[in-house]
């Protein structure tokens, strides 16, 4: 069977440099994947490529068996890829129901998105109560919790989630963590690039470590949290 994505001898570069130097990786619908790794390693390029923000240099991109090669971003949105990006990019002047609306710009469906906006203020009860509140009024927790939502409103295949935890509170990084929990359950296939390596490897079914644009390690959730020396690495263990 044809896994949901595959990503084969992916390379990305920026003028010269290259970010992303051959990686392959696969997704299968159902699963949580994450890609772990230190700042600079290309995760977030990789997933920026992956929704067609930037193009690459060589390498295949499969999505549901169809190429993706030559396929726009916001085509790659209707295909079902939506990216919730590092940073979040709210709209801050809008307001949290406006901003869900804006993640089902593809959508003509009008029954099927106040259905999937209920569904995004079931996840995130914070944001049923402030729905016309400005977005910007919100905390850093509380825009990644919109991000997420909007990201959602396109009815995505694959979610892709870049650094859901950055910058937020111990309490606040658990809700986030726990949503995706919630989300893998009701059986949401999730690409996760994640520094909180723990937490992103203890969701994970699969997981891939990056290294300066390299893959140098791959295995299964449970075993790369066991593995010594992803834990001397990234877990801050000796």
């Amino acid at each position: 069977m044809t896994a949901l994505l595959e990503v084969e001898d992916l390379r990305v570069a920026y003028g010269k440099i290259e970010a992303v130097k051959g990686i392959s990786f696969k997704v299968e619908a159902g699963e949580v994947v994450t890609l772990i790794g230190t700042n600079g390693a290309g995760k977030t390029t990789t997933l920026r490529t992956l929704s067609g923000l930037l193009k690459p240099v060589g390498g295949q991109i499969k999505f549901n068996g169809k190429s993706l090669k030559k396929t726009p971003a916001h085509e790659i949105v209707q295909l079902g890829l939506a990216h919730s990006p590092e940073g979040r990019h709210i709209f801050p002047r809008m307001t949290i129901e406006d901003n869900l609306r804006l993640g089902a710009f593809l959508r003509s469906d009008r029954s099927g998105i106040e259905k999937d906006i209920q569904r995004a203020y079931d996840l995130f009860p914070i944001l049923g109560e402030r729905r016309k509140q400005a977005a910007g009024t919100l905390s850093g927790g509380e825009q990644q919790m919109l991000a997420m939502g909007r990201a959602l409103m396109s009815q995505p295949k694959l979610l892709m989630l870049d650094e859901p935890s950055m910058g937020l509170s111990p309490i606040m990084m658990q809700k986030i963590m726990a949503t995706i929990a919630e989300l893998k359950s009701q059986g949401t296939t999730i690409l996760l690039v994640e520094q909180n390596a723990q937490a992103a490897l203890s969701l994970a079914d699969h997981g891939h470590v990056m290294e300066v644009g390299n893959v140098v390690l791959s295995g299964t959730g449970q075993d790369l949290l066991h593995d010594e020396s992803v834990r001397k690495a990234y877990l801050g263990e000796d």
